[in-house]
């Protein structure tokens, strides 16, 4: 699985924690995580939590990633933008028993967390014990078991809505702000990650004129 790291610029100073936590947990289980920044506060693109969902559906509509890890100061701001486009079904997970439920429940692929709310003493150990509850069993099994059939019925249900409800990734792209596009899109690692990743040719021309 190939996973995105997205900080906003709030939390930008936690990037390099958050990601060392999210690597040590997942590649030994054989996934990749692409860091896509904020790395710092000093970067020169701020991301702001509305450019994160503009990032977060450009990475996962083409293919570019498999799951986006990203969050904001309470989580909810991140979760709002990344559900407002096509293709994201993002859950806001605070604890092990979130990000548990919500890979086996909803079966998404992002999620955002809280970087500011809570984070105390212990924070690194819910990152990496979030991180480890992620990855403990196949996605979209149900929780309880027994409820499986009617939560697998729902999640289809609910990717057919967002079908109608969303238009098209490409069009979005086209007819946002240009310099809010090019603001979520212009990390100094995007194109060389972006690139290298995307398995959609028609949204790599869009994010290329954009970005030309």
């Amino acid at each position: 699985m190939k996973i995105a790291l997205i900080n906003e610029n709030s939390q930008a100073a936690k990037n390099a924690l958050i990601c060392d936590t999210l690597k040590s947990v997942v590649e030994p289980l054989g996934h990749e995580v692409f860091n896509y920044g904020m790395y710092s506060a000093e970067d020169e693109e701020q991301l702001t939590y509305v450019q994160i969902g503009i990032l977060a559906a450009t990475l996962l509509n083409s293919g570019a990633c498999d799951l986006v890890i990203t969050g904001c100061g309470t989580g909810e701001g991140a979760m709002l933008a990344c559900n407002s486009f096509p293709g994201v079904l993002c859950g806001h997970v605070v604890d092990p028993t979130d990000a548990y439920q919500f890979t086996q429940v909803n079966n998404g692929n992002a999620i955002s967390m809280p970087f500011a709310k809570g984070w105390g003493w212990g924070c690194e150990l819910n990152l990496q014990y979030v991180f480890e509850k992620l990855f403990v069993s196949e996605w979209g099994l149900g929780y309880p078991r027994e409820r499986a059939v009617p939560e697998q019925r729902n999640k289809r249900i609910l990717d057919e809505v967002k079908k109608v409800t969303h238009t098209d990734i490409v069009y979005i792209l086209e007819n946002l702000d240009r310099e809010l596009v090019k603001g979520a899109l212009g990390g100094k690692n995007f194109k060389e990650l972006f690139f290298a990743n995307c398995k959609d040719e028609r949204i790599a021309a869009c994010v290329k004129a954009l970005l030309a």
